[in-house]
């Protein structure tokens, strides 16, 4: 893992994402933990807006070991998040912690595990959580490898979370561009065939909202359609 900035910075580059880069880091991190038994089992766990999901994973029985702490709300992965440390498992037979959550991950065959928390610059938290059927099969120097990786793995994942960030901004942008847009258009139509005033058809466009219990939006919508087939567009397109 000596150049794990360097692969880290090719995925970024390479990826439009930050699901695609998180699932290909999670790839690289599993691929780079290869005991000789296989990949590890590994995913990334992303909580943003107080809601954890898993965002990457490099197999659909890693996505299935994640979502079980969700489930229950409980978890290495969880706890690693919310105290940004690592937590690590070396037996779950041994696991006196989140009862529950343990006697059904034993059911899976999982028999060790640790998360270790990325270092993130907003209150989004992020964990990567790692799994295998066998007992101890981290010991202190993967622990201490895979958290030296996760420390400089963190300065980029910021940068892709920016990205995703900048990007939801723009495309909320962009719609309520349209939304507003299609309203103003809708109330020109009503004005044109009410031969009413603008705040009229502002009230027009409102009850039929209200009363159908349709958004805004929607019911613009459609009396533009009633007018037009061609789609919508803003004054700021190229």
């Amino acid at each position: 893992m000596t150049a794990v900035n360097e692969f880290i910075r090719d995925l970024l580059a390479e990826t439009h994402d930050l699901e695609s880069f998180l699932n290909a880091l999670t790839h690289l991190s599993a691929n780079a933990l290869d005991n000789g038994q296989g990949p590890a089992l590994c995913g990334i766990t992303l909580r943003r807006h107080k809601r954890a999901g898993t965002v990457a994973s490099n197999s659909a029985l890693a996505q299935e070991l994640d979502e079980i702490q969700y489930d229950f709300g409980e978890g290495p992965c969880l706890n690693a998040c919310s105290l940004n440390r690592t937590i690590r498992i070396p037996e779950i037979e041994r696991e006196v912690r989140w009862p529950e959550y343990v006697e059904t991950i034993k059911a899976t065959g999982v028999r060790s595990m640790f998360a270790v928390p990325f270092t993130l610059e907003s209150e989004d938290t992020a964990a990567i959580n790692l799994y295998s059927m066998e007992t101890n099969a981290f010991d202190e120097r993967i622990v201490e490898q895979v958290e030296q990786y996760a420390l400089q793995a963190s300065a980029l994942l910021n940068l892709a979370v920016r990205m995703a960030r900048h990007r939801d901004n723009e495309e909320n942008l962009r719609l309520a561009l349209e939304s507003r847009t299609t309203i103003d258009l809708a109330v020109g139509i009503i004005m044109g065939q009410n031969k009413c005033s603008q705040e009229r058809a502002v009230e027009i466009l409102k009850w039929a909202s209200s009363s159908r219990n349709i958004k805004l939006r929607h019911v613009a919508e459609a009396v533009v359609a009633s007018t037009t087939s061609r789609p919508v567009g803003t004054h700021f397109e190229d």
